[in-house]
C-alpha cells in the first residue's frame, strides 16, 4: 500500500506506477486512468492559479459525484489550497454561511442540478461576498499550461480541508481536517476491507462527503477503481454495478436494501464478484447482514463502519470478523484509534454496559473552524465527545445504540429509538423503519413508528405491530403508541434518517394508543 505525506504525492507516486490502470469509471462510462487523473488535475491547477488560487487560499466546491469532482480536489491540491467540499443538499443559507465563514476565494458550482439553479445561488452569495469568484463546472473543467507551477506542497499537517457537518447547533459547524488525518483513515479502511488493485468499489453516495474523500485516498494507496454515479438510481445503480464487477458495493443501509431486493427479484447473481458491502452513515438493522449473507453467499456481507465528519471511521468491522459481530457491531477500532465509553454518571461504562462513545484517534479532527464549538466537543481528557451511544463487547467490538439525543422520554423512562427500530425491522412486513419521539400531553413524549412496506406485503397494523414486539420481550412502555405507514422514509445523501422531517410531519398528529 502506497504512503504519501499529502493527498499530491500519493496522486504522482501511484500515476507513475499504474499510468495505464483505470481509476474510475461512471454511470456513462466515461473513464479515466491514474495517469490521466494526474495530468488533469495539473492542468486544471495551473487554470485556478491563473485565477489567483495559491497556497493557503479556500475553495468551496459544490458539485456531484463526477470525475470531474475528483480532478478539481486533486487540483487544489496541488497548489497546496485549502479546500470546502459542500454537499448539492445544502442551500444558500448554509453555502453562503460555509463561504463567509471559510473566507472561501473561489465557489465552484454547476450551472443546474437536480432540479436545482445553483448558478443563481452561487451569483447571489457573490454578491454578498466581495472577493468571492465562482467558477461553473458542468463535466469540464478549464485547463492551462502547468509548465509554470510552483513546487507542490510538502507536508500533510496543514488545514486543507473544511468538512461542514450539521448537528446540534443552528450553523452548520466546519471540522478542519488535514492530508494526514484523512490518510489515516483511508489506510485503516483499506486494511480492514483488504482492498487491492483488483477490486472496484461503488462510489454511489455523494462525494463531497468525507467518505468519498476517503476511499479517493484509499484509490490511490492501493490502485483500486472507483464506479461513480451523479446520483442513485435503483435501476440504473444494479445494472452498471453488475456490468462493472463491482466488489465492494457500499455503502449503507438504504443501498444495502435495494442490492438485497434486486437480488431476491432475480434468477441469476447480480453481483458476481462482490465480496463485500461496506457500510456506514448510520446504524443498520442486525437482521440485514444475514439477509445479504443470504443472498450473496459469496460475500462476507455488511461490512460496515461507524464515525462521524470529525472523526471518520472509528471503529470498522474486517473481513475477517465473526458473522455474529459482524450482524450486531460497528467493528473494532481502527488502528491507533483509543476509545473510551462514558456513562451517564461519569463513570468509564464496563464491557457489555452503555455509555457515550468518546475517542482520540489519528484521523480526528485538529477543531472546529470556529473554536468556540471546541470547549463542548472535548472532554477534560481530551477525547472527542461523539454524542452517540454505545456498548462494546468482550473483543472490543462497538455496537450503536442510540444517541444521548435519540432518546425518547416517556413518562421518565429513557427509550431508545435504536432498540425499537432493530426489533420491528424483523417483521416480515417491515421494508425500512424510523422510530420517533412526538411531544405528547399525557407522557411527555411518545414513541410513534413510522414504517414503509415491504414489496409483496400488506400494510402492518398498529394492533400487529403491538403484538409482534411483545413477542420480541419488548418492555410495554417501548411499544410505540402510533404507527404512521408511508412510502418512503426521508433520508439524507448519506444514508441518516431525516428525523427532524418526520417530527414536523407528525407532530400535530393523534396516536393510536394502546
Amino acid at each position: 500500500m502506497l504512503e504519501g505525506r499529502t493527498l499530491w504525492e500519493l496522486v504522482d507516486t501511484r500515476a507513475t506506477l499504474s499510468p495505464d490502470a483505470r481509476m474510475a469509471v461512471d454511470e456513462s462510462g466515461r473513464e479515466l486512468t491514474f495517469a490521466g487523473f494526474r495530468d488533469r488535475a495539473e492542468r486544471t491547477a495551473a487554470a485556478l492559479a491563473e485565477r489567483g488560487i495559491g497556497s493557503g487560499d479556500v475553495v468551496t466546491w459544490q458539485l456531484p459525484t463526477w470525475l470531474e469532482s475528483m480532478v478539481l480536489v486533486a487540483a487544489i491540491a496541488r497548489l497546496g489550497a485549502t479546500q470546502n467540499p459542500i454537499l448539492h443538499i445544502y442551500r444558500e443559507r448554509e453555502v453562503g454561511f460555509c463561504v463567509r465563514q471559510a473566507g472561501a476565494k473561489l465557489l465552484v458550482v454547476p450551472s443546474s442540478f437536480a432540479n436545482f439553479d445553483f448558478q443563481a445561488m452561487a451569483r447571489g452569495i457573490a454578491e454578498r461576498n466581495p472577493g468571492l469568484g465562482v467558477l461553473l463546472c458542468d463535466r469540464s473543467l478549464p485547463e492551462a499550461d502547468p509548465s509554470s507551477l510552483p513546487p507542490p506542497p510538502a507536508s500533510g499537517q496543514e488545514v486543507r480541508w473544511l468538512f461542514y457537518t450539521s448537528g446540534t447547533t443552528a450553523d452548520p459547524k466546519g471540522a478542519q481536517h488535514t492530508d494526514e488525518t484523512i490518510h489515516a483513515v483511508a489506510r485503516g479502511m483499506a486494511e480492514r476491507l483488504a482492498v487491492t488493485d483488483a477490486d472496484r468499489n461503488a462510489l454511489a453516495f455523494p462525494f463531497p462527503h468525507i467518505g468519498g474523500i476517503t476511499w479517493l485516498f484509499t484509490s490511490l494507496m492501493t490502485g483500486c477503481q472507483n464506479i461513480l454515479f451523479q446520483a442513485f438510481v435503483p435501476d440504473q445503480v444494479v445494472e452498471v454495478l453488475g456490468k462493472e464487477g463491482v466488489t465492494l458495493a457500499g455503502s449503507g443501509t438504504v443501498f444495502h436494501q435495494v442490492y438485497l431486493a434486486a437480488q431476491r427479484a432475480s434468477d441469476t447473481p447480480i453481483f458476481p464478484q462482490v465480496r463485500g458491502f461496506p457500510g456506514g452513515g448510520a446504524p443498520k438493522p442486525p437482521a440485514l447482514h444475514e439477509e445479504m449473507k443470504e443472498a450473496f453467499p459469496n460475500s462476507a456481507g455488511i461490512l460496515s463502519g461507524y464515525g462521524l465528519t470529525e472523526a471518520p471511521i472509528l471503529t470498522m468491522a474486517s473481513v475477517d470478523d465473526r458473522d455474529d459481530d459482524l450482524a450486531n457491531t460497528e467493528g473494532s477500532p481502527m488502528p491507533g484509534v483509543v476509545l473510551k465509553l462514558v456513562k451517564t454518571d461519569g463513570t468509564i461504562a464496563a464491557v457489555g454496559e452503555e455509555g457515550e462513545v468518546r475517542a482520540k484517534a489519528p484521523q480526528l479532527m485538529l477543531g472546529y473552524l470556529d473554536p468556540s464549538l471546541n470547549d463542548e466537543a472535548f472532554d477534560e481528557e481530551g477525547y472527542f465527545r461523539t454524542g452517540d451511544l454505545g456498548v462494546l463487547n468482550e473483543r472490543n467490538m462497538l455496537t450503536i445504540t442510540g444517541r444521548l439525543k435519540d432518546i425518547i422520554i416517556r413518562k421518565g423512562e429513557n427509550i431508545s429509538a435504536k432498540e425499537v427500530e432493530d426489533h420491528l425491522y424483523k417483521h416480515p412486513k417491515v421494508a425500512d423503519v424510523a422510530v420517533i419521539g412526538l411531544p405528547d400531553p399525557v407522557s411527555g413524549e411518545r414513541v410513534c413508528a413510522v414504517v414503509t412496506t415491504a414489496e409483496g406485503e400488506e400494510p402492518l397494523a398498529f394492533d400487529e405491530m403491538v403484538e409482534f414486539l411483545k413477542g420480541e420481550g419488548l418492555m410495554m412502555i417501548k411499544v410505540p403508541e402510533q404507527l404512521e405507514i408511508v412510502d418512503t422514509i426521508p433520508r439524507n445523501p448519506a444514508g441518516k434518517i431525516l428525523k427532524r422531517e418526520l417530527q414536523d410531519r407528525y407532530r400535530d398528529s393523534q396516536p393510536n394508543r394502546r
